[in-house]
């Protein structure tokens, strides 16, 4: 029996159900990618939910393992990254930590460097990788400085003999800015990186055991679904869809939380105001915190922060996205017409990581921007840099405020409810879906790839909170 033969059948021993025809291709094609003597190969596996790519991936990395093969599970979130350890039964990282190295710059400013790849003979693996975004628009509106994509793509093929599989769904919303995930578009790929050797796999059928859940049935025909028309949502007798008008909401959200806990429970919504107006609810009449922070506080990290953390810690640094549970408020201050706060805080998403003390921006928490508005940043730039006036050397000066524990206050906001790209990478057992405004000229492409997208977050229970009528078939039975 020659490898590839070999690597299939202890692959399929890992299997916890007998394979469908499609994944039984799509296990062939891999295990021949795998055994290609070209060290420039790259494998693009697109799945929508419920067609299994995650149990065939996961087996396929047993095998491997098994067969003392070596291998790297990446994820662009922490949340990603934590999901698919567990679904691989191997650490994994998310790509920041894995490619990137924090390296100082001229003035002291922090920037990110390529880390050099001193792996041999490896299969990297990127799950979610509809996420990963190419030189694209960020959230103040400026163009991001370098490709994750790039780097993903010049690390890996800097080792040697490495290759590289992408995993993602297609029918999920692309990164912010963009129209379409690269790292998923074959055409794209190709046209871009010519000298790789790409191969690719579609799998399109869901599997019995995925039509069990409404969820996942509805989610499905949202793939398909006509512009300009309602899509029609159907409940079986005991669905783990939910139809939720106003007036039960703060009831049900109360019984949530108190079932699922605060860090398995979460609210998406279309827009930063939405999540705003829903996270003063909920902390307000949930929780009846009163003050702005409060310990046991979830918190949601708007920008990324490579200041409170060692390169050395097991998340490197507190990236965009990292939500964050607030153990213990140490003081309270305003400085340079801003408020802060010292607190101790623990990354949900790292359990083995010890709590950490970290300065907090209170003024990010209710803006309806993604984080601090740039003209407000440079505010807090040369308020700080006043304090070095006495430094006269420009330089100096730049490094003085570079190194300023309130110039790198945490920016965050709260995490309980989120907008859909803040939600993605993650799951929840309980997710609860607001509709928001919506006009029938809505209905179009896009909005079905968010809400699509927000149907995929919950593994348990999912509400649709306020939906209209016109979404839901009345006349299905079971």
């Amino acid at each position: 029996m020659n490898f590839t033969e070999q690597l299939k059948q202890i692959t399929l021993n890992y299997f916890p159900f007998t394979p469908s025809l499609e994944q039984e291709q799509l296990l062939k094609a891999l295990c021949e990618f795998y055994t290609l003597e070209n060290d420039k190969s790259l494998f693009i596996l697109k799945g929508y939910a419920g067609t299994g790519k995650t149990t065939l991936l996961s087996s396929f990395v047993k095998g491997l393992r098994s067969l003392k093969r070596k291998t790297v599970p990446l994820a662009p979130t922490g949340r990603a990254a934590k999901v698919f350890s567990q679904r691989s039964i191997q650490p994994a990282f998310t790509i920041h930590k894995k490619i990137y190295r924090k390296e100082k710059i001229a003035g002291g400013a922090i920037q990110l460097g390529l880390a050099p790849n001193l792996h041999t003979n490896t299969l990297f693996l990127v799950d979610e990788a509809s996420m990963i975004g190419d030189y694209t628009k960020q959230s103040d509106g400026s163009i991001n400085p370098r490709s994750l994509l790039e780097d993903l793509v010049n690390f890996v093929y800097g080792g040697k003999n490495c290759k590289l599989i992408f995993i993602g769904d297609e029918g999920q919303l692309p990164p912010v800015g963009a129209d379409f995930s690269p790292a998923l578009n074959l055409d794209y790929m190709n046209n871009f990186y010519p000298n790789l050797l790409i191969n690719h796999f579609q799998l399109s059928i869901v599997l019995r055991q995925a039509t069990d859940s409404d969820i996942l049935s509805n989610a499905t025909a949202l793939r398909s679904a006509p512009d300009n028309t309602y899509p029609s949502f159907f409940k079986t007798k005991n669905s783990d869809l939910v139809r939720l008008m106003g007036e039960d909401l703060e009831d049900e959200l109360d019984s949530a939380f108190s079932n699922y806990g605060a860090t398995d429970t979460i609210v998406i919504t279309r827009s930063n105001k939405r999540a705003n107006l829903f996270n003063q609810q909920i902390r307000s009449r949930i929780f009846w915190y009163e003050d702005d922070i409060v310990a046991n506080d979830l918190l949601m990290v708007v920008r990324n922060n490579y200041f409170w953390l060692d390169d050395q810690s097991q998340a490197g640094f507190i990236a965009n996205g990292e939500t964050m549970e607030v153990q213990r408020i140490h003081g309270r201050e305003t400085m340079y017409e801003f408020d802060f706060v010292d607190a101790t805080v623990r990354l949900i998403d790292y359990p083995n990581m010890e709590p950490f003390k970290v300065k907090i921006m209170l003024d990010v928490l209710d803006v309806n921007s993604a984080n601090l508005p740039r003209e407000r940043m440079k505010e807090l730039f040369f308020a700080v840099e006043k304090d070095y006036g006495f430094e006269k050397n420009k330089k100096k000066r730049y490094e003085c405020i570079m190194a300023d524990p309130y110039f790198n206050a945490l920016q965050v906001k709260y995490a309980y409810a989120v907008t859909c790209h803040k939600s993605q990478g993650g799951q929840w057992p309980c997710v609860f879906v607001d509709q928001g405004y919506l006009t029938d000229e809505m209905l179009d492409r896009s909005y079905f790839r968010w809400l699509y997208t927000a149907f995929t977050r919950a593994t348990e229970k999912l509400y649709l909170v306020n939906f209209n009528e016109q979404f839901f078939d009345t006349s299905y039975q079971e």
